[in-house]
């Protein structure tokens, strides 16, 4: 069998790697394989975050709602409590914005949802 030269095809995938640690730092943008460490841990870390993300969106949400909903004499608990009782089916994300946009249409959602208790 005839020997093989893998000349173009590690070419490619080296540039490949070094192409997407072009903005990393020191030899990390170099050196292939310290880019390539480099890239598998920037993959992971971007993979994960992006799951994290919703977690760290639904606690910003969260705490904004409470906020609003304090201000309007309610605690957060109760004011999700009253709205599932009143068949109000608005989730965090509206409902935080709807707290911070709009004051005057969140007043009128936590007192349907303390006639509600």
């Amino acid at each position: 069998m005839a020997r093989v030269k893998t000349g173009i095809v590690r070419r490619r995938r080296h540039k490949k790697v070094l192409g997407l640690t072009k903005g990393h730092w020191g030899t990390r943008n170099r050196l292939f394989r310290r880019a390539n460490e480099a890239m598998l841990k920037s993959l992971f870390y971007s993979y994960r975050d992006r799951r994290a993300r919703r977690g760290d969106l639904r606690r910003l949400w969260i705490i904004r709602i409470n906020a609003a909903s304090r201000l309007n004499g309610l605690s957060y608990s109760r004011l999700i409590h009253g709205l599932k009782k009143a068949g109000i089916e608005l989730d965090r994300k509206i409902l935080a914005d709807i707290a911070v946009r709009d004051a005057s249409t969140f007043q009128k959602i936590a007192a349907l949802a303390l006639q509600n208790q």
